[in-house]
Order: structure tokens, then C-alpha cells, then sequence
């Protein structure tokens, strides 16, 4: 077995032309915090980009940020942060809920994963904030997608579609992401006591309001006291951030308290011990128990969410909380996840898609972690690893057999 690690581009394309004439297929990893995702591989050679790191431009003023695919995300953050700025996007940390040390993730797999966090509704996803990329196609050429300015192109928009890709297409090398100002302030009311029906009904009346909710979950009383130190009191709670300059942040809570006065008592969190909550939601730290049990991701419509976690707790033991307003379903499920009935339930309410984020090795290779794709969309991917990496050398299977 080898062990790539290079130091630097040229290095990563000669590892990759070698594989290409080895025809050795290659595990694609930064430190590995997110290898026990998707289907395992069986690859007998890695390129490990954990040697490459480092920032190659940073211009505040400009809101652009430049590394190379192997710095680690936390560093990043912490550079930001001393700068006033952030990901508007949050991207989460798998490290935690998959068995490993949180802040191991890096910038080429926050990219390769399309990262985001509780406040997707409002900023999207790490795909709406990239700006260019150079990547290693499985062919062995380097090219250059994008730029450091946001701008109209015709054509592919490859920065983008390396997104979500898995390390299945190419190597990022370099990548470019729009950064913005951080919150001045942030407070997050809790709803105390709703039932999962409430608390959707709750938080559709709260983001269909003037408040401008930057986030808004909910937390079943046996999940709730599983965040920030029980603080919570392990009732369940409906969580509404805000965000922004103090008098504004101010003048809608109060706002929204009105509002929702007769959903029951409302109490705040600020500072922070919100901004911890928020990471402790994204970063799925219920669930980050030291086990394998196995934990879905699900997206679905918002108002048909808590159906879906009711039909399931009618024949197996499952803890749930939900994100996004509703429209992320984080599942753990004391058994075997029944990968066939969990997306006929998700078609019977509206429709959505859900991944085996955490399982055993065995459970991973023998069901479909990612959601199945329709026979044309299926067709496409195809065609695109085609394009991208004919000899299926980079990770291969990892999102699905044979691919």
C-alpha cells in the first residue's frame, strides 16, 4: 500500500499520473475526518493532502479568501474570526459524530462534501460561496475553474460542480471562497415545550415573519438535554436565532415573542452560549455517542417532517431532531436502518432525499448510503465521471457501485 503526500501541486499531479499508469485506483483524503462517510472504498493507495496546506491570499477588505485543499477548515476559521468575518454558510464538522477529533476537516473537503450548517435557509450551502477552484482531474491535467470575483459565465460552472462531488471527478488543489462580515450580535429565543407538530407550525409562522431568522430548530425533550451542557433543562425546545446589530436583533425578539406568545414560555440564549448551541446542532452532538448506531440525514418539506419521524417510531426505536425549520431530519436509529422504508416514507411526505451518514462498514457497502438517483440523472453522473476520470481511479464506488 502507498501513501502519497505531497507537498505541493506538481507533486499531486505526479501522484496522479502515476495511479494513471499504474491504473491503481486511489483513496482521496485530507486528514480523514469524513472516510467512514459514504461506501468504503477498496483501494490499495492514498493521496493524503493533509501536507498540503496554507493560506495563498487573504484580502479582507475584498471578502476573498485563498488555501490550498489540505488547511485544515478550523485554522481558516480561527483567521477569519481574529478579522471579524466567517463562513456565512457554517460549515459542520462530521469529525465528532463519526468517532474522530472535531476541527480535523479541510478546505478541500469542505468543498468536495459542499459543507453548510443550521443557517443554509438564509446563506446556502458551500457551493453558493466558491469563487474558483484549480483541481487534478482523473485524467492527470490541471485546470482552472472560476476567479477571485463573483461574475456571470457561460458555459460549465466548474467550481460549483466540484461541489458535492466526493474527491470523484478531481483533486482540488486551490480553492476560492467568498467570506463575509460575522454577526455583531446574536441571540436565540427557545420555545419551551412543543410537541413536534407545534413546533413546526411554530417555526413557520416565525421564518414567514419581518423577524429575519437566521436559523430555527427544534429539539424533542429526549435530544434537548444533550446540548450545551443541559442547559436547555432537557425540555423541548424550539430554537429562533438572531442575528445582526444589537438594536435590531432586540427590537425583533421582541417582535417575535409577540408573536408567538400563546406557543408557550419563551426564554433566551445569547452570546456565547448561542453561538455553542448553534455549533453543537450542526456538528450533530447528540448523536456524537462514540457508537456506530446508524444516523440518517434527511431533507424533506418542512411541514411533513415530524409525520415522517412518527410513521417511523411506529415500528423501531428512533431519536430524531430537526433543522432547517424542519426541512433537515437528523435520525438515529437504535436498529439496522431499513434503507427501503425510510425513503418510502420520505416519498409518501412530499418527497426528499437521505443519506447513511454513520453505520458499519458492512451497512455502508451493502445499501445505498446516497440517495438513488432517477435513471436519467443517474445517466448524466455518469457521463460526467466519464468526462472527468474515464479510468474511475479517483474514489471509486465511494457515492455508488460500480461509478
Amino acid at each position: 500500500m502507498t501513501i502519497f503526500t505531497p507537498k505541493t501541486e506538481d507533486e499531486i499531479v505526479e501522484a496522479l499520473q502515476w495511479a494513471l499508469s499504474e491504473n491503481a485506483p486511489v483513496e482521496v483524503v485530507g486528514q480523514g475526518s469524513k472516510r467512514n462517510l459514504g461506501r468504503p472504498l477498496q483501494t490499495e493507495h492514498t493521496i493524503a493532502l493533509s501536507e498540503y496546506s496554507g493560506v495563498t491570499l487573504y484580502e479582507p477588505d475584498e471578502l476573498v479568501l485563498s488555501a490550498k485543499a489540505g488547511t485544515p477548515v478550523a485554522e481558516l476559521e480561527t483567521l477569519l474570526a481574529e478579522n471579524g468575518q466567517a463562513f456565512q454558510f457554517e460549515p459542520m464538522d462530521y469529525g465528532p459524530l463519526l468517532g474522530q477529533a472535531s476541527g480535523q476537516g479541510t478546505f478541500g473537503g469542505l468543498l468536495a462534501t459542499n459543507l453548510c450548517g443550521p443557517r443554509r435557509l438564509k446563506s446556502g450551502s458551500a457551493r453558493d460561496h466558491v469563487l474558483g477552484v484549480r483541481v487534478v482531474s482523473g485524467r492527470g491535467e490541471l485546470f482552472k475553474s472560476g476567479g477571485r470575483v463573483v461574475k456571470n459565465v457561460t458555459g460549465y460552472d466548474l467550481s460549483k460542480g466540484m461541489a458535492n462531488s466526493w474527491g470523484t471527478l478531481g483533486i482540488a488543489t486551490e480553492i476560492t471562497f467568498k467570506v463575509l462580515p460575522a454577526p455583531e450580535t446574536e441571540t436565540t429565543l427557545v420555545v419551551r415545550g412543543l410537541a413536534d407538530d407545534e413546533a413546526a407550525r411554530a417555526m413557520a409562522i416565525a421564518m414567514g415573519s419581518s423577524g429575519e431568522v437566521a436559523s430555527a430548530a427544534h429539539l424533542p425533550v429526549n435530544v434537548s438535554g444533550r446540548v450545551i451542557d443541559g442547559d436547555l433543562n432537557g425540555d423541548a425546545s424550539t430554537l429562533l436565532r438572531l442575528e445582526g446589530f444589537a438594536p435590531s436583533v432586540n427590537d425583533r425578539a421582541a417582535m417575535l415573542k409577540g408573536l408567538l406568545a400563546s406557543a408557550g414560555t419563551i426564554a433566551d440564549v445569547s452570546g456565547d452560549t448561542s453561538r455553542k448551541l448553534w455549533q453543537e446542532i450542526r456538528d450533530v452532538i447528540p448523536f456524537a455517542d462514540g457508537t456506530e448506531q446508524p444516523v440518517w440525514r434527511v431533507s424533506m418539506v418542512p411541514m411533513e417532517a415530524y409525520k415522517l419521524v412518527a410513521s417511523l417510531r411506529m415500528g423501531a426505536a428512533v431519536d430524531a431532531y430537526y433543522d432547517w425549520q424542519g426541512g433537515l431530519v437528523w435520525l438515529r436509529m437504535e436498529g439496522e436502518p431499513e434503507a427501503e422504508a425510510v425513503r418510502a416514507l420520505i416519498k409518501k411526505y412530499g418527497g426528499g432525499h437521505a443519506t447513511l451518514v454513520r453505520a458499519s462498514t458492512s451497512l455502508r457497502a451493502a445499501l445505498p448510503v446516497f440517495e438513488p438517483q432517477p435513471a436519467p440523472l443517474a445517466a448524466l453522473s455518469k457521463r460526467l465521471k466519464q468526462q472527468f476520470d474515464p479510468s474511475g481511479i479517483l474514489n471509486p464506488g465511494r457515492m455508488v457501485a460500480g461509478v
